[in-house]
């Protein structure tokens, strides 16, 4: 097995995906409220995704050695520096989720449910406690619950698989031009970070991440059939979860309009 045939497997998913009809669901602020406060979820939790791979394959120990793959290494670390402390649209360092976050604030939308999220998972010690006992949507948890099964149980193909394929870097395309019309139909709201946010993904994941990610699965997979296969089936998983999470974006969506016209 090889990249092209995992990208043949899951072409069918993701073009389920990138044609979502989440996509002209959203035509009010109200509508990019809801998605915005679903979505962050999975900015931040990307970030464990991309930290499980750092502590597999790189040395973050003492005494330190030189892990396996290079190139890899190199990957890895270069991505947690664009994530972690990226340079914001004021020149500021920031991780990625932080840049959200103030982007979410810039056009009136509330961070309170996710940082409530982060506190109480940080108190109880148990991300997967803390999001059983959240109130928090059942797509949205089943997606949440994926990711850190990934990150904690899986092997280094397995996280990489969720991290390269699973999080699919043509969605960013999309909603740039989503927010740009919003611009234009709603002047009032600031949303100049929520489009430099998505513009930053799309310019290192299409010339950068992208290509060495696709070299990181080869190097960790070789000519290990099963290795590949795992590889496949984690994809497939991560798309799913990832349909289900618009699935429930879509829904609750729905609903809010449900609710105004009673």
């Amino acid at each position: 097995m090889t990249i092209n045939d995992i990208e043949k497997s899951i072409d069918p998913l993701k073009n389920q995906l990138l044609n979502h009809i989440l996509y002209n669901k959203i035509k009010s602020i109200e509508d990019l409220e809801i998605f915005l406060q679903h979505h962050v979820y999975a900015v931040w939790d990307f970030m464990s995704l991309l930290k499980a791979l750092q502590n597999k394959l790189t040395c973050t120990t003492i005494p330190w050695l030189p892990t396996k793959h290079p190139e890899t290494r190199y990957l890895i670390n270069e991505i947690v520096l664009a994530e972690e402390t990226d340079v914001d649209v004021n020149g500021n360092h920031k991780s990625h989720y932080e840049m959200y976050l103030d982007a979410m604030q810039a056009c009136g939308v509330s961070t309170t449910n996710i940082k409530t999220f982060l506190e109480t998972s940080e108190s109880l010690g148990n991300i997967f406690v803390a999001i059983r006992n959240s109130d928090l949507p059942q797509s949205l948890k089943d997606f949440l619950e994926f990711t850190f099964n990934i990150a904690i149980e899986g092997q280094p193909h397995q996280i990489a698989a969720a991290f390269t394929f699973g999080r699919e870097d043509l969605i960013p395309n999309m909603f740039t031009e989503i927010l740009k019309n919003f611009q234009q139909n709603f002047p009032e709201k600031d949303l100049s970070k929520l489009v430099y946010y998505f513009e930053r993904h799309i310019e290192l994941d299409a010339d950068e991440h992208g290509p060495m990610a696709l070299q990181m699965i080869e190097e960790l997979c070789g000519n290990d059939e099963k290795k590949w296969k795992e590889v496949e089936d984690i994809s497939i998983e991560a798309l799913q979860k990832r349909i289900a999470l618009w699935d429930g974006i879509e829904n609750a969506i729905l609903e809010s309009k449900e609710v105004v016209s009673l």
